[in-house]
């Protein structure tokens, strides 16, 4: 298995429980690895035989943009979702950090970890 990663990708959203945080957006950034196997990319030099990352983050981008959910949990279990099933990703983990949400910590979030369901 190999892994493409995208890390550090910082979007703008309306999350959190409290009544000042559906007023204000806040930042979330999301560290993804994909599994999948480059090595038909590689032995032909064509992007259309791997993740296509940039498509990966401009398509998360435009959903964490215009979400507004209360959880980082359920923000999480979405994105993860739109990876496995919109870019044929059969294992994700994504690490959800909402900077400076608790005073004191420098980080807080979520990491989890998805694969695909098989075909019942």
């Amino acid at each position: 298995m190999d892994i493409i990663f995208l890390s550090g990708l910082e979007i703008e959203t309306i999350i959190g429980i409290y009544e000042w945080e559906r007023e204000v957006r806040q930042s979330v950034i999301l560290d993804l690895e994909m599994a999948t196997d480059i090595r038909k990319a590689a032995e032909t030099d064509d992007i259309q035989y791997t993740v296509d990352y940039k498509a990966v983050a401009k398509r998360l981008i435009h959903f964490v943009e215009n979400s507004d959910f209360y959880l980082v949990e359920t923000l999480a279990e979405k994105i993860a979702e739109i990876v496995l099933s919109e870019f044929d990703i059969p294992w994700v983990r994504l690490r959800l950090n909402k900077k400076g949400a608790i005073r004191g910590a420098s980080d807080v979030g979520i990491l989890i970890e998805r694969g695909r369901k098989p075909d019942a």
